[in-house]
Order: structure tokens, then C-alpha cells, then sequence
């Protein structure tokens, strides 16, 4: 089995409000879904603010679709704010940028 790596990200907070920064990408996935679900669980609604991304990609974002999937079938609120550029585009080539923004809108 592989040996994980530390983590290259930071998802910081309490209360419902969070902060992600560092990288969301292939290397960090499985470590940061986990991170998140635990963190966001029995929560009744999540702010979290994701300005502090630098690098992010496919997985990346599948976390978050992840994140969203499971606030919406536990009866959460889930809300993005701080939505980094190559997230949103990368979204938009995919089709899922409707699922994105309706998050990051509920956080206006």
C-alpha cells in the first residue's frame, strides 16, 4: 500500500464557516474529501470560502461536486464563496458549473 502523503492543503475553521487553501488536486483528493466530510458533518449549513486555492484540478473539483452531493442528500446548506478562476472554468468545460453556482450564489 502506499504511503499518503501529507497533506498540501489547509481547510481551517469551525462553525460552519471554513477556509481551503493550497492545492485541490489529483495528489490531495482523497485526503481532502475526507478532511471535509468529517469537518462539514451534523453541520446544519457550511460557508466555505475557497479564495485561498492555488492549484486545483479535475479531482479537485470532483471533491467539491462530492461535497455538494452529500450536503444535498444529508439536508445541508452548502455554500462557496471565493470561487478561483481555473475551478469555475474547468466546471464549465465539464457541464457542472450549474451545480457550483448554485452554491456560490447561495453564499451572496
Amino acid at each position: 500500500m502506499a504511503r499518503q502523503r501529507p497533506p498540501n492543503f489547509v481547510l481551517e475553521g469551525a462553525d460552519g464557516r471554513y477556509r481551503l487553501s493550497g492545492t485541490a488536486d489529483m495528489g490531495s483528493a482523497r485526503q481532502l474529501l475526507e478532511r471535509g466530510l468529517a469537518q462539514f458533518s451534523g453541520l446544519r449549513a457550511v460557508e466555505l470560502d475557497l479564495s485561498g486555492v492555488t492549484v486545483a484540478d479535475g479531482a479537485g473539483l470532483a471533491v467539491l461536486l462530492s461535497w455538494v452531493e452529500r450536503a444535498r442528500s444529508a439536508g445541508q446548506v452548502l455554500r462557496f464563496a471565493g470561487l478561483p478562476v481555473q475551478l469555475a472554468a474547468l466546471a464549465r468545460v465539464c457541464g457542472v458549473e450549474a451545480m457550483l453556482d448554485a452554491a456560490a450564489a447561495a453564499a451572496d
